[in-house]
């Protein structure tokens, strides 16, 4: 699968990781705890390796164009 995160998207993937983490120690509730950590996961994952496969399915890529 080829990169189809571009740089902009890959900060926002991070920053939304690092924010699920901190409510993830935050909060009480197991289930919600669960989703959070998981989310917080799969944004990491996706910006680590810039490849993001809902956007591969919908044909987006956020990548920068070369000239």
């Amino acid at each position: 699968m080829k990169n189809n995160v571009g740089k902009t998207d890959m900060i926002v993937r991070l920053v939304l990781a690092a924010v699920f983490v901190v409510l993830y120690f935050l909060l009480d509730n197991k289930i919600v705890e669960l989703i959070l950590i998981i989310l917080a996961i799969i944004m990491a994952v996706t910006a680590v390796t810039r490849t993001c496969p809902l956007w591969y399915i919908f044909r987006i890529n956020t990548q920068e164009k070369k000239q």
